[in-house]
């Protein structure tokens, strides 16, 4: 089981507390990632169908990818987000788009809650983007939501991504979007990472 010593990101909000980012397990975590994946609300993470087993086979083959990685989101220490971060040039959006040095792909599902918390979504996804930026080498972040989920474009938005157009992939019509390191700093206010990380760089 993953402790506290296994954090690889730390930020706090100025409204809801403390957010942080540890490594996933595939074992230990995939029966909270099931009740996750297998929600009603989790409708585009394209896995409402999977079993238990499922779940530990793609986040066993994810965790042995080269460019692929999975993450668990914390809120004041308790588990609250996934986080996935991979190499568009290498999966998700090869050949759908002409990658620069420093891109990173991301993925993000918020785990269902019975009270919900106001601006809690927007504070993850602004987590997941500083986690990303605070490697030095991460320039821009893409992403490639179905071009239905109106509710993720609009977060997308607030945190500083631009829409490129629609891309077709086997599994969904994807509206392409980017946000640049300085994109995400004007669109928070988050202009310096330092000091946000602890532990190793994810």
């Amino acid at each position: 089981m993953s402790t506290t010593t296994d954090v690889l990101f730390t930020r706090t909000d100025p409204a809801l507390g403390a957010f942080s980012v540890r490594p996933l397990d595939p074992f230990t975590d995939a029966e909270l990632l099931h009740g996750w994946v297998t929600h009603p609300k989790a409708a585009f993470w394209m896995m409402r169908e999977a079993s238990l087993p499922d779940v530990e086979r793609e986040y066993m083959r994810i965790a042995a990818h080269e460019h692929h990685d999975a993450f668990i989101g914390l809120h004041e220490g308790r588990p609250a987000f996934l986080m996935e971060r991979y190499d568009p040039s290498e999966l998700e959006l090869v050949g759908l788009y002409d990658p620069l040095p420093g891109d990173v792909g991301m993925h993000f599902l918020v785990a269902p809650g019975d009270t919900p918390l106001h601006g809690f979504t927007r504070a993850v996804i602004t987590t997941v983007m500083a986690a990303l930026f605070a490697d030095p080498a991460t320039r821009r972040v893409v992403v490639e939501p179905d071009v239905r989920n109106e509710a993720v474009h609009a977060l997308n938005e607030a945190v500083g991504f631009v829409p490129d157009g629609p891309v077709t992939k086997p599994e969904k019509e994807a509206l392409l979007s980017f946000c640049t390191r300085e994109q995400f700093a004007a669109a928070t206010g988050l202009t310096s990472l330092a000091g946000l990380t602890t532990g190793a760089s994810i």
